[in-house]
């Protein structure tokens, strides 16, 4: 499996600008056979929320949002890569980036799930 976690610095100003672009991915990666798990934005801590293990714990940055989907194989991925720079929503989410410059830079990492020890 191929699991790919992108972390975006959004301009806060433009919040509803980055969840149109995220909705148009969350439907490209599914169009192309992949299975997107989600964008999420930074929102307020419940009042009540603790660190477990105070003095290591901080709070993290208000202009993050993350994003989180997976490929069965890696054929899928690579297939997914070549057929999506063609695809007119994908163009359109291009271009309005370009217009919006909705975030200011993003990170992907490739992950792997961690096996459970039942």
């Amino acid at each position: 499996m191929i699991i790919c976690h992108l972390r975006y610095f959004i301009d806060p100003e433009k919040i509803d600008a980055f969840e149109h672009y995220a909705q148009v991915w969350m439907r490209l990666i599914e169009k192309y056979g992949g299975t997107h798990h989600g964008y999420f934005l930074p929102d307020d801590a419940p009042p009540s929320a603790r660190f477990s293990f105070p003095g290591v714990g901080e709070a993290g940055p208000t202009n993050v949002a993350v994003a989180l989907f997976s490929f069965p194989n890696l054929e899928a991925y690579e297939r997914y890569r070549r057929e999506v720079k063609e695809d007119p929503e994908c163009l359109a989410a291009t271009k309005h980036y370009e217009q919006t410059r909705c975030f200011t830079k993003y990170e992907r990492t490739f992950m792997k799930p961690v096996e459970r020890d039942d």
